[in-house]
């Protein structure tokens, strides 16, 4: 599925500290704990909790975020739509790994067993 130059750009220079906030509230709401979230994004990135903050204070941009982390293998496996796009269609691929993240914190807020968010081949 094709993005436009534009979107990609804007999803490039968004800072993650400006949404994480929102991932936290998206899941607490749904009586996930930011524990959760964080597995969730360590299973992604590789990013453990020291990392995550010190990637939060340094205002990092999303490109930035994803340049310095180490993708799991089995992040192909994330499938399905989030904002109206089907993940697997991306072809940016830092929009894509962006969606990835979404739809994870999208799982996790909708409840989905951790098993199944982490997936594994």
């Amino acid at each position: 599925m094709k993005t436009t130059p534009e979107h990609d750009q804007r999803i490039a220079k968004m800072t993650f500290s400006s949404v994480y906030p929102h991932y936290v509230t998206k899941v607490e709401k749904k009586d996930r704990t930011r524990e959760e979230l964080h597995q969730v994004i360590e299973w992604l990135t590789g990013f453990d909790d020291n990392k995550l903050q010190d990637l939060i204070n340094r205002k990092v941009t999303f490109e930035t975020f994803f340049q310095e982390a180490k993708l799991n293998p089995n992040a192909h496996l994330i499938t399905g739509t989030i904002c109206g796009y089907r993940i697997e269609e991306i072809e940016n691929p830092l929009t894509q790994q962006v969606r990835y993240l979404d739809k994870l914190v999208d799982e996790l807020a909708k409840g989905r067993k951790m098993e199944k968010i982490l997936r594994s081949a």
